[in-house]
């Protein structure tokens, strides 16, 4: 099934939307270089529509998005009355078309660093604290499993109480817009689901959960009932990384906490994150951050 993966944050944001009621005989528009998202919901009746050399029948309770500067086009006039919803939107963040189930690589963090002179002349990453992005998979065509919640947000989006541009409204819009999303995201996951993911969800949340312990890839395997070679290759396909590397990422997030909210020592701090050795600890934070520990804490203060 062909899913979109939009990187988040930013979170893709809603730009307009409306309804419309199509006779029989009638058809949508062809455009082409739009630079938005047009998620298009069926009510009622079916619209026959084309993405490049993709053709779709959009029958009532489906949803499909059509892509940026692609060529949309009708495919035939529509049969009966057949009325839609439509939504534009946009993302200032990246995203990928893929023609399967497995998302790319996705990374703890995949932020880039800007580089600020500080009070003593040295120039050290600026890097956000909690800005560790995630993925908002989307199937591009898929069926609306929860139809009548689904809809009742599409009333709510284009009510005309909220089209009046107040400040206050927009935010509503927005957070409306978000919970539409929600719902199709978790319409690709049930029908992405898989022992696979699953294997890889159940192994990061047990890494999650043990950080501060002494973790090993026997231990993680007898404590989820997966072999450890299978972990591995599941962890590799749904994070981009071995388990061991999502576990140092972990330990080094949950390590910048601590270096914020704390005055303790490195050598401390790398105990109460999972580290045996400083030394060790500082080398790892180096590595994936650009600064030591001490560093980064004197960023802020």
């Amino acid at each position: 099934m062909p899913t979109i993966h939009l990187s988040a944050p930013p979170l893709p944001h809603f730009i307009n939307s409306g309804h419309r009621i199509m006779p029989p005989g009638n058809k949508p528009p062809a455009r082409r270089h739009i630079d938005l998202f047009q998620l298009i919901v069926v009510r009622q009746g079916c619209l026959y529509i084309g993405e490049e050399e993709q053709h779709y029948e959009l029958s009532a309770q489906h949803a499909l998005i059509l892509l940026p500067n692609k060529y949309h086009f009708p495919t035939s006039e529509c049969q009966e009355e057949t009325s839609y919803d439509w939504i534009h939107f946009q993302t200032k963040g990246c995203w990928t078309l893929t023609n399967t189930e497995h998302a790319p690589p996705l990374q703890i963090d995949s932020f880039t660093p800007n580089t600020q002179p500080t009070d003593t002349g040295l120039e050290y990453p600026d890097i956000p604290i909690f800005a560790q992005q995630f993925q908002l998979r989307l199937p591009q065509f898929s069926a609306i499993e929860q139809p009548d919640p689904f809809i009742s947000l599409l009333n709510q989006l284009s009510s005309p109480l909220l089209n009046d541009h107040l400040t206050l409204n927009r935010w509503q819009q927005q957070l409306l817009f978000q919970q539409l999303l929600l719902q199709l995201a978790s319409t690709g996951e049930a029908v992405g689901h898989s022992s696979a993911s699953e294997c890889a969800v159940l192994a990061a949340t047990y890494l999650r959960d043990h950080y501060q312990e002494h973790i090993t890839a026997e231990l993680l395997g007898e404590n989820i009932n997966f072999h450890p070679v299978y972990i591995a290759r599941c962890m590799q396909r749904q994070f981009g990384c071995s388990p061991f590397e999502y576990l140092q990422k972990y330990r080094i997030e949950q390590a910048k906490l601590l270096l914020l909210q704390t005055d303790d020592s490195i050598a401390r701090v790398a105990a109460l994150v999972g580290f045996n050795q400083a030394a060790y600890f500082t080398a790892c934070f180096a590595k994936l951050e650009g600064i030591s520990p001490r560093q980064y804490r004197q960023r802020f203060i």
